[in-house]
């Protein structure tokens, strides 16, 4: 598979939905992980990211206008042991729970399907990165429904041991904006990844369209160490400056 520009790839998409990057620093010493939401209504809209233990979860910038917390409040990063699972969804408390009574990612995400909000019925994308001993894998899902048809899920897991340094891979919810949102489709794509963790949070935050995204995180974690720094970018709070 060619790898791409992944600055070329958020430009060129006005609305990817939410998006999932895992991969290798260039300089081959840090993993990487980015997770970005956007929406279109005023309710996926309003809504930050903010720390929470090891991870994050999403929460309304404005309580007042929340009309339903449902599919948008949920925790995106947990942190179980040496693995950190990333996701779109509350999925990630079933990855959670699941590897921590020894089923594997895949096994863990079985009892899922995609999103209940048809007409879209909307993937749902998860990630888990495994640092140990100075190695690292990590792998990416995807469940969605056939075509649109929510009478079949389908269900594609991709793993990718010992990644290159300075490449990652993307998956992300919709093919582009549409009535009703197009699932993704084939394989996460091959992307670049460069620039230390300032970098690389502006390069992916400002590649996003102005109007639709939401909140970014991405985390580097040191692969011999596993030692992590986290940067998050939140539209609501950028604006306030």
């Amino acid at each position: 598979m060619e790898k791409r520009s992944l600055k070329q790839e958020l430009l060129g998409n006005a609305y990817p939905g939410r998006g999932i990057i895992l991969g290798r620093s260039e300089d081959g010493k840090k993993a990487v992980a980015a997770y970005f939401i956007m929406g279109r209504s005023e309710n996926s809209r309003n809504r930050i990211f903010v720390e929470e233990g090891e991870g994050i979860r999403t929460q309304a910038y404005d309580p007042s206008k929340m009309t339903d917390p449902s599919l948008i409040i949920y925790a995106p990063v947990r942190v179980l042991g040496n693995k950190t699972i990333v996701t779109n969804g509350d999925q990630t408390d079933t990855i959670y729970e699941g590897m921590d009574h020894q089923l594997t990612f895949e096994q863990s995400l079985r009892s899922r399907t995609f999103e209940p909000d048809g007409p879209n019925y909307t993937p749902r994308i998860s990630g888990v990165m495994h640092i140990e001993g100075g190695s690292y894998n990590y792998a990416l899902s995807i469940l969605k429904s056939s075509d649109g048809n929510p009478e079949s899920c389908q269900r594609f897991t991709f793993a990718y041991e010992a990644p290159l340094a300075g490449e990652g891979h993307f998956i992300h919810t919709y093919m582009h904006d549409g009535d009703p949102l197009p699932s993704f489709e084939g394989e996460p794509k091959r992307v670049d990844i460069s620039g230390d963790i300032d970098a690389f949070t502006s390069l992916v935050w400002n590649s996003l369209n102005a109007d639709n995204k939401v909140s970014l995180f991405v985390r580097y974690i040191d692969i011999a160490t596993g030692d992590w720094e986290t940067c998050i970018v939140n539209k609501h709070e950028e604006n306030e400056r």
